[in-house]
């Protein structure tokens, strides 16, 4: 049999048992009354919270030897009382445990401190199991020791748990480190709460601090609020962003992916109201090098195409000339036929009819020109980057420039957004300008040949502006060039003088305005404006 428990230990477990389930904050307001609430409480209740106890409570002697457990011990070891009391608390070990683990217990219990700590234990079964474990010393009259309480919980299944989820955080931390596309998790208040290597490296590259927070300013335009629209929380997939001008590496473009996600919140405060966040994943793919590739392959499509469409617009204007100039003279015909008309004199009947004749053969010769000026297909109006087209006119005319001598100061701003229209006909407009750059500075004669290409975002306008290093457009004539045939220079050209009428109304189609700077003096400056495009509209039949 083994020795009843003193009084005065039972007495002391029982606090120790308190300290383990009563909260640590009410723990301490209560201490100092803790003496004195145990004298009015009967020595049963110590000894029945000690039996009941949700926690496996074991005393040993000071080697160890189990003297006393309690119901819950056996719950969680498998053994009774008659299979382990005299036993060592050995008994329970694992040879998992490393040795330092019982070094550091008992140097810290023999200098009558508490030890807290995780042990692998095995069951009577041989299972292991993890042990949350606090062993203190008991103390007596003398204040020298003279037992060991030892409290434990099987923590196996909540460490299982805990590790889970630290497996699949580390899991997903490496799958999205290793990934080669920038991924990064914001929350609703646009604060970047996980991110990888290749985001990183984009803070560098871009030079911002946050560029997940440019990405989406750059997006809003197309795609509005994403924390507002509720419809754009299903997520949304290639949309692409193209960033001029990225230090050495220059133009790049980037195709952008959301999805959201919602996590439950783990506040207390929401602990039975439930309360939950939403994410974005946002993600960055650096398309660059395939755009490049595209690009190059465009190009060579687009030279054909170009040149198709400047051999049309060649026989039109050629055409459209020519009906200008025979107009000229079919209308002084018209006006001295008139005018014989009134006089109604005899001897000019001969002449007023072989004018006459000469009349209709013009005007069945104007009939015939106009049948045969070729049409201007039309094509699809879409969402269009301004930055891309003039990108692709400049590659285009980059032997051109070479040839000329031509510096070409491109400041375009950083991230457009798109507006409405064909990309044909507005590569059309832009080269005709460039063309006419190019020109004037040749036929001046120019020292400094540069061309500055800007292009700037205003409100809800796309800004464009063409300059040139030329002899410049005299004030007064700067209404006139808008109009058919009319040219600051020579008529040796047929086709001199409907340049600026074609872009004219390229960009009135476009719903857009152009005009001449008054205030640029080292040649001449074209300000284009266009509007931006409507948010999500993706294409349309025809021009408003």
């Amino acid at each position: 049999m083994t020795k009843p428990t003193p009084e005065y230990l039972l007495t002391e477990i029982a606090a120790e048992v308190a300290d383990q389930l009563i909260p640590a904050d009410v723990e301490e307001a209560s201490k100092g009354q803790r003496g004195k609430q145990s004298q009015n409480l009967p020595f049963s209740l110590f000894v029945k919270t000690v039996e009941q106890a949700p926690i496996a409570i074991s005393i040993t002697d000071k080697k160890a030897n189990i003297l006393y457990i309690n119901d819950a011990f056996t719950s969680v070891t498998g053994y009774k009382a008659s299979e382990i009391l005299g036993m060592n608390e050995s008994k329970l070990s694992d040879k998992s445990t490393p040795r330092q683990v019982y070094y550091d217990l008992w140097h810290t219990i023999s200098r009558k401190k508490v030890w807290h700590g995780q042990l692998v234990n095995r069951k009577k079964q041989g299972q292991r199991y993890l042990a949350d474990l606090t062993i203190a010393p008991m103390l007596n009259e003398k204040g020298d020791i003279s037992h060991f309480i030892g409290m434990h919980r099987d923590v196996t299944q909540t460490h299982n748990a805990e590790q889970l989820v630290t497996n699949q955080k580390q899991l997903i931390e490496s799958v999205i480190n290793a990934s080669p596309v920038a991924m990064v998790v914001l929350d609703e208040k646009k604060k970047v709460v996980l991110d990888n290597q290749m985001y990183k490296m984009l803070i560098s590259e871009l030079d911002k601090n946050e560029p997940a927070l440019f990405f989406l300013d750059a997006l809003e335009p197309d795609m509005g609020d994403l924390w507002n629209d509720s419809d754009r929380k299903r997520g949304f997939a290639n949309y692409e962003v193209r960033v001029e001008g990225v230090g050495r590496r220059g133009t790049r473009w980037f195709s952008c992916s959301g999805n959201w996600f919602t996590e439950s919140d783990s506040c207390a405060d929401n602990f039975f109201v439930k309360q939950s966040r939403d994410y974005l994943l946002l993600s960055i793919n650096d398309i660059s090098l395939q755009r490049r590739q595209q690009e190059h392959m465009q190009i060579q499509a687009l030279r054909t195409v170009l040149a198709e469409e400047e051999h049309i617009r060649s026989i039109r204007e050629t055409l459209l000339g020519a009906m200008h100039q025979i107009c000229q003279p079919l209308n002084q015909i018209n006006a001295a036929i008139q005018i014989m008309a009134q006089r109604n004199e005899v001897s000019n009947k001969p002449l007023q009819d072989l004018l006459g004749q000469v009349q209709l053969m013009g005007a069945e010769t104007l009939k015939t020109l106009q049948n045969c000026v070729p049409e201007i297909p039309e094509t699809a109006v879409v969402p269009v980057n301004v930055n891309q087209l003039l990108h692709e006119v400049m590659l285009l005319y980059s032997n051109k420039f070479l040839a000329n001598g031509i510096i070409v100061d491109w400041l375009p701003n950083p991230v457009l957004p798109s507006i409405l229209g064909s990309a044909n006909k507005l590569r059309m407009s832009f080269k005709q300008l460039i063309d006419n750059c190019v020109n004037a500075m040749n036929r001046a004669g120019s020292h400094e040949r540069m061309i500055k290409i800007i292009t700037a975002v205003d409100n809800d306008w796309v800004n464009v502006s063409i300059a040139d290093t030329g002899p410049g457009i005299p004030q007064n004539q700067r209404n006139k060039v808008f109009e058919p045939f009319f040219t600051t220079h020579g008529m040796g050209e047929v086709q001199a003088g409907m340049g600026l009428v074609m872009v004219k109304e390229i960009v009135t189609q476009h719903n857009g305005m152009i005009g001449i700077d008054p205030n640029y003096q080292k040649g001449c400056c074209v300000n284009l404006s266009f509007p931006v495009c409507p948010k999500n509209i993706t294409s349309v039949n025809g021009y408003e």
